[in-house]
């Protein structure tokens, strides 16, 4: 299979959402993933963004989708590959690491 760079965004703010109150901030989260990822898949690049729901870029497809977040009511921190949410509130490694892995990423 061949490799495909993915990019993961993930959707955070610096607030926790109500039900995440016991749970690592988005921006922690996104560190964690971060590493993990960087551990489980060395020298295979991914792109990862964080956005700020309360704050997104001006890119369209990332606006709308903060946008989503908050009137869907979604538990953040949001994790998205290629426009499929992968995690909400507190993301598991596995379900993020096999969608890598459907872009050719080669786990250690």
């Amino acid at each position: 299979m061949e490799f495909t760079e993915v990019e993961i965004v993930l959707y955070g703010a610096a607030v926790l959402c109500p039900s995440c109150v016991n749970l690592p901030s988005s921006k922690e989260t996104f560190e964690w993933l971060e590493a993990a990822i960087a551990r489980k898949f060395p020298e295979q690049p991914v792109k990862m963004t964080y956005v700020d729901i309360f704050q997104p870029p001006e890119d369209s497809d990332k606006l709308q989708f903060a946008q989503r977040v908050i009137e869907e009511d979604m538990f953040y921190p949001v994790v998205v590959i290629k426009d499929k949410v992968v995690g909400e509130g507190n993301p598991r490694l596995k379900t993020i690491f096999s969608e890598l892995e459907k872009y050719g990423y080669k786990a250690i």
